[in-house]
């Protein structure tokens, strides 16, 4: 069953202004009766200042006065109103790579830039998490490591997954075709299969 926010102060104002049973509110604010008890005592949440559930649109006086009434009814929280905002897309944030793979990003880059060239320097950045300077270092062999960059799939080095890698070259090899641009012939044979 979901809680309110802030259980402990929700539960001190329950106390404070109705006639509800220890156990209905100890259910409600999903806390022990005995703590409640406590807290009726004044033993335990001193200081905590008691948040109306009926002001922050938890609970409706109707609510409160049906369990007052009947002891063993239990309260239950008001449907939500608000009308939460819907997600963009599947955003997972920055993507964290260990220390001991940092170093092994250049060869991804080299790997993409030389088997998969439709993909775009964004799309090499969004799928290894790397900067478009770095990736623009490694193609005009100026970063300052190039005498050591080896092109190494980055799907066996784990810096992506095969499933990402696969959709992003669909994604490039779709754009490609729209705009009207002829496919590298290295794209072409590594495309996946449908």
């Amino acid at each position: 069953m979901p809680l309110p926010l802030m259980p402990k102060a929700t539960a001190v104002w329950l106390i404070e202004n109705t006639s509800l049973t220890f156990e209905q509110i100890a259910e409600f604010c999903g806390m022990h009766p005995l703590e409640v008890q406590a807290i009726a005592d004044g033993d335990s949440a001193i200081g905590i200042v008691g948040l109306d559930p009926v002001a922050n649109g938890q609970l409706t006086h109707e609510e409160i006065a049906r369990c007052e009434r009947d002891p063993s009814s239990r309260l239950q929280l008001a449907p939500m109103t608000v009308v939460l905002p819907k997600s963009k897309g599947k955003s997972k944030g920055g993507r964290y790579t260990p220390v001991a793979k940092r170093q092994d990003k250049p060869d991804g880059i080299a790997f993409l830039l030389r088997h998969h060239p439709v993909l775009s320097d964004a799309q090499i950045c969004s799928l290894l998490g790397t900067t478009k300077e770095t990736v623009q270092k490694v193609r005009d062999k100026t970063h300052w490591n190039s005498a050591n960059i080896k092109p190494r799939d980055p799907v066996l080095l784990g810096l992506c997954t095969q499933t990402d890698l696969h959709r992003m070259i669909e994604e490039a090899m779709e754009r490609a075709r729209r705009e009207g641009r002829t496919l590298p012939e290295a794209t072409t044979e590594a495309a996946p299969q449908r």
